[in-house]
């Protein structure tokens, strides 16, 4: 097997450095949440291919499904000769959905393309143009999901211009200057200076922003923003890609809300490791678009489709749900108990649901202000030891935990030990 330098050599040699890669190492298999390497080293896996693995890797029943599916046929274009697989689980999802009323869905290959396709979606419907999105959010690399992603840096710098009628508002934490009543105020002073509600198609938000920090949305934020898009014709917009599929505690993010969106954009753990993605949503919006008007060559993968329809089977066979509830639970109350230690690095500012959860790396023991370098810091250690991890926020001065749901205890507890050796801080000129 090729070692691991020399897999650096090439890959610096053959892929360009836009696309970065957060650990120096190439892995050569995995298991529900531990990974190893070309080198053999074995790894705790708390970062799940950035929300993909709800359901671990390689779970025995998607691999199944998958195997079944190979058996059959990999691929005809669903545009060119339909299958099964993305009927039924067209039929799964529309039932799972919180929609108001008959829905329907469309599958896509990556979260980028769905929330594209969910904009399209949205004008077709309404003979509008403009997008409002937040301050923070993330909702892809290609150019309309680009222009919506609220942070400039790596994202945007260098690609414009980009498309324009797409408009941003502040997004409230509650760790950080900014409330919910400020977040509408900016809306409706939007409204009046920079475009008219009249024209706007849709508004979109994660009901926890991902990249932007795991900040939940307020529930008054989006109890305002059904009664806003509901006054004026406006399409509401839920981007699940990472909050979907139980990481929250619930199937759907926007379920703790109560809040009922028009549309909604799922990828990430939809398909346990496999391209997958689509818009869930009313009917009647979803037939606004002229046959033809969507699609895509790869769009629905029917390998992918095998691969969901066992995920879904698998969160509600093993209570993934209830799991993502106690497993948060248990990291909750070790990060509380590592904020009390003087021999760690001084921790707060928790927040999240379920098991979609993130802390900061303070400054200053006590206070709210955070340290990216010190974040940094930790994450690089984790690697070290043993621990996948990744960060987030505007400033990356977060750590998100995105452990597969079907972790078991033992390895869980492993992956938080070892995140509790990386938040020790460094001796004797170590890292």
């Amino acid at each position: 097997m090729t070692d691991r330098q020399t897999l650096l050599q090439r890959r610096a040699a053959a892929i360009p450095r836009g696309v970065a890669t957060a650990m120096p190492n190439f892995a050569d298999r995995a298991e529900n949440a531990e990974i190893w390497d070309t080198d053999g080293t074995r790894f705790v896996d708390f970062a799940g291919g950035i929300a993909v693995l709800n359901v671990g890797h390689r779970h025995p029943k998607v691999m199944a499904a998958v195997r079944d599916q190979l058996d059959r046929y990999t691929h005809t274009a669903f545009q060119v000769m339909a299958y099964e697989p993305y009927v039924a689980l067209a039929e799964r999802l529309n039932a799972l959905a919180p929609i108001d009323g008959p829905a329907k869905t469309i599958l896509f290959s990556t979260g980028a393309e769905a929330v594209e396709n969910a904009v399209k979606i949205a004008r077709a419907a309404t003979g509008r143009r403009a997008v409002i999105a937040f301050s923070g959010g993330f909702h892809g690399r290609s150019f309309m999901a680009m222009a919506m992603t609220g942070k400039t840096v790596p994202y945007k710098r260098g690609f414009g211009p980009l498309p324009g009628d797409v408009h941003h508002v502040p997004f409230p934490a509650a760790h950080r200057a900014g409330t919910v009543e400020e977040s509408l105020e900016a809306l409706e002073n939007l409204f009046r200076t920079d475009v008219s509600p009249e024209d706007v198609a849709a508004i979109v938000i994660e009901p926890v922003q991902g990249e932007g920090g795991f900040l939940p949305a307020p529930t008054g934020l989006m109890q305002a923003l059904r009664r806003i898009a509901d006054e004026h014709g406006i399409v509401l917009v839920a981007d699940e890609v990472q909050t979907g599929f139980g990481r929250t505690g619930r199937m759907f993010g926007i379920e703790h809300s109560g809040v009922r969106p028009d549309l909604m954009v799922v990828a990430k753990s939809l398909a346990g490791g496999f391209p997958l993605s689509g818009v869930i949503g009313r009917a009647a919006l979803m037939d606004a678009a002229e046959p033809g008007g969507l699609g895509g060559t790869y769009a629905g993968s029917p390998i992918a489709c095998a691969a969901a329809l066992a995920v879904l089977d698998v969160i509600e066979e093993e209570a993934l749900l209830e799991r993502a509830q106690v497993l948060g639970k248990r990291v909750e109350a070790r990060l509380s108990a590592f904020a009390q230690r003087d021999d760690l690095r001084p921790v707060g500012n928790l927040r999240g649901l379920g098991s979609m959860l993130a802390f900061d790396l303070l400054a200053r023991r006590g206070e709210a202000a955070p340290d990216p370098a010190a974040t940094r810091a930790v994450l690089q250690r984790a690697h070290a030891l043993g621990l996948v991890l990744l960060g987030c926020g505007g400033q990356g001065e977060s750590i998100r935990l995105l452990y597969p749901l079907t972790i078991s205890d033992a390895v869980f507890d492993e992956g938080m030990a070892l995140l509790e050796q990386a938040l020790a801080p460094p001796q004797h000129g170590a890292a």
